[in-house]
C-alpha cells in the first residue's frame, strides 16, 4: 500500500496528469495530510510577498450542506444553460455530468478547502483585481499539484461562493476576508490520466498577438477540457 504522505512524484508527471477529479469517495482524509497540502500551497508566490491568504478547511456536515445548497442554486441555472449549449458535444456533456455529480453529492465530499484573501480590492480597477486574485491562485495550483502527487482527487470551482454574502456568513468570514476558490478534496472514484490540451502553437504568440510558432508534432495533444 502506498504511503499517503509520499510526495515524491516527479513534478512534470504531476503537471501532465493533474486534472479535475470531481467524483470523490466519502472516506475521510487525514488532518496531517490536509495540513501538509496547504503547507506546500503556501510555497507559491504572492503579491509583494504579503502572504495575505487564509484557508478554511470545511469538514463539518452542516457547513458542507449549506455550501452545497449555494452550489446547487447556481448550478441549477448554469447547468441547464450548459446542457443546452453543449447538446451536440458529447465530450463537454460528460464534463457537465461530472459537475452535476459533484453538485448532487457535495455534502458527502470529505473536505472542501476555501482559499481566501485578506484585504480590500477595487473590482472595477484592472490592476487591483489582477494583483489581488493573482496572489492566491498560484497557491491553489500548488495545492492541486500536491494533491495529485499523493493521488488525492481535487478540482477547482467557484460556484459555491458566487453568492459572496451568503458564503461569508456560512464560513464566518470577516468583511475583509474574501473567498476566492473552493477545492473539493477526497480519494477519487475515478482515476488520473494524461491531461489533454490544445497544441502549444495554437495558443502562443511571439512579440505580438497572432505571430504563431511553427507546429510541433505532439501525438498526445488534444482539445479536451479536464
Amino acid at each position: 500500500m502506498s504511503d499517503p504522505m509520499d510526495f515524491r512524484m516527479p513534478l512534470c508527471e504531476a503537471m501532465e496528469t493533474q486534472r479535475a477529479i470531481r467524483r470523490l469517495k466519502p472516506d475521510p482524509v487525514d488532518e496531517a495530510l490536509i495540513l501538509r497540502l496547504i503547507e506546500l500551497a503556501l510555497k507559491a508566490p504572492t503579491g509583494s510577498n504579503a502572504q495575505s491568504w487564509e484557508f478554511i478547511v470545511v469538514r463539518d456536515a452542516r457547513v458542507k450542506h449549506k455550501l452545497g445548497r449555494l452550489n446547487r442554486q447556481v448550478w441549477n441555472l448554469y447547468g441547464r444553460l450548459g446542457r443546452w449549449v453543449t447538446r451536440h458535444d458529447p465530450k463537454r456533456r460528460r464534463l457537465l455530468d461530472a459537475v452535476q455529480w459533484q453538485a448532487d453529492h457535495f455534502a458527502e465530499i470529505p473536505v472542501i478547502i476555501i482559499a481566501c484573501l485578506k484585504g480590500r480590492y477595487f473590482p472595477f480597477v484592472h490592476l487591483s483585481t489582477t494583483t489581488y486574485f493573482g496572489s492566491v491562485y498560484p497557491a491553489v495550483q500548488n495545492l492541486l499539484l500536491a494533491a495529485r502527487a499523493v493521488n488525492l482527487g481535487a478540482s477547482l470551482t467557484t460556484i459555491p461562493i458566487w453568492n459572496l454574502l451568503a458564503a461569508r456568513r456560512i464560513l464566518g468570514l470577516p468583511w475583509n476576508v474574501t473567498p476566492c476558490a473552493a477545492i473539493p478534496l477526497g480519494w477519487p472514484l475515478g482515476r488520473y490520466g494524461p491531461t489533454r490540451r490544445k497544441p502549444v502553437h495554437t495558443v502562443v504568440s511571439f512579440d505580438r498577438y497572432g505571430s504563431r510558432p511553427e507546429p510541433r508534432p505532439n501525438p498526445e495533444a488534444g482539445t479536451g477540457i479536464d
